[in-house]
């Protein structure tokens, strides 16, 4: 019996130290800095990413509450004008932020080195908080052309190696180009299409986490 409460109380240890606080406390807060794929345009309650990914992280043991700081229409430009007051209005700063803003640059051909620039300077921002980033990358529409996704599509590779943040390549993984998962508009995920994005994103957010822990 000894021996089986030692054994016990080792297997809590290496959970407790391979999960940090994170399954532990439930005191994890992520923020979710994004755009319309973040705000849940055309979605139902509790619909949106932040509600799911929060849903897909407590299946997997991790009580952690995920803000919906997402804006519609938003750019990285409009992005790096906010962050400054959307984390003054926390009460405390996050233990992560995913950083989801760079569709609608695409999408309106702003250039991509002013969208690397204000991703970069989002993330130094960040970085300069001591906060944790996992970037969520995306890709040039087909109809912008190959000189534009040549020139887009590296950005978030590139500055998650520059910066030593955490990548999910592309947001809309298993979701984009499959009406199956997306609305009449053929841009923005259903709930279903959401429901994959937050199964796929969930274990690197998870192991985000568990990395800022120790």
């Amino acid at each position: 019996m000894v021996t089986g409460l030692i054994n016990t109380f080792r297997l809590a240890f290496v959970l407790l130290w391979l999960c940090g606080p994170v399954a532990a406390g439930g005191n994890v807060t992520v923020l979710a800095f994004g755009d319309s794929l973040t705000a849940g345009y055309g979605l139902g309650a509790g619909e949106a990413l932040p509600d799911q990914l929060e849903q897909a992280l407590k299946d997997r043991g991790i009580g952690a509450r995920v803000i919906n700081a997402g804006v519609s229409g938003d750019t990285t430009a409009g992005g790096l004008a906010r962050l400054e007051w959307t984390l003054a209005g926390l009460d405390s700063p996050p233990d992560l932020v995913i950083l989801a803003l760079g569709a609608n640059d695409a999408l309106r051909g702003i250039a991509p080195a002013l969208t690397r620039a204000n991703l970069a300077a989002m993330i130094e921002a960040l970085q300069a908080r001591a906060i944790p980033v996992l970037l969520a990358g995306m890709v040039a529409p087909p109809n912008m052309g190959p000189d534009y996704a040549a020139e887009f599509n590296p950005i978030y590779p590139e500055l998650a190696a520059r910066y030593g943040v955490a990548l999910y390549p592309f947001l809309l993984d298993g979701v984009a180009a499959n009406p199956a998962l997306n609305q009449e508009d053929g841009m923005h995920p259903n709930g279903e299409g959401v429901a994959v994005i937050a199964e796929r994103l969930a274990p690197i957010v998870a192991r985000a986490l568990s990395e800022t822990d120790r």
